[in-house]
């Protein structure tokens, strides 16, 4: 039933003065783990820490295994996945981009994992790293990428609405 001279706009301001577009909003997130990000018929566990290396004896990207392939199920849904960062861009003090990476040492200590086990992430806003590899979880517009730095090959990018420090 419609109102005369009610908009969606309108509605959209008084759900969120009313507190109810926050419930709504917190509803149409996609919590994702890493194994949601393999291909349904792949059983390989993410996040393998075989061949430790020296950093000089080769190149972590010349190591990475391949990837078995992407999902497309979450591409322009907003997600929130938690993971380790690797800093890839910085403004002043802050990161603008860096790998979400499924475990500590990922890309730089140990081959990095397959590139569906990779997400390329982006902020407007720099966020402030407590370190290497700190533990956050993410909330943003998901979707596929094939993006190649020199640390590994990326299948997946997360513009990022929110960062915070992870919690269990």
């Amino acid at each position: 039933m419609a109102v005369k001279g009610l908009t969606r706009r309108s509605m959209l301001l008084f759900l969120a003065a009313s507190g109810f577009a926050g419930q709504a909003l917190a509803d149409t997130v996609v919590a994702l783990e890493w194994r949601d990000l393999l291909p349904e018929d792949d059983t390989s566990l993410p996040g393998n820490l075989q061949g430790i290396l020296p950093h000089d004896e080769s190149s972590m990207a010349a190591r990475q295994p391949p990837s078995t392939g992407i999902r497309t199920d979450w591409t322009g849904k907003i997600v929130q996945i938690s993971g380790f960062i690797v800093p890839l861009d910085h403004e002043g003090t802050g990161i603008t981009a860096f790998i979400l990476v499924p475990y500590i040492g990922a890309c730089v200590h140990v081959p990095p994992p397959p590139a569906n086990q990779l997400v390329f992430v982006t902020t407007g806003t720099p966020f402030e790293s407590s370190g290497m590899f700190e533990p956050v979880t993410v909330t943003g517009m998901f979707g596929t990428a094939s993006r190649s730095t020199q640390l590994a090959e990326i299948g997946y990018a997360l513009s990022a609405d929110d960062i915070q420090s992870f919690r269990r």
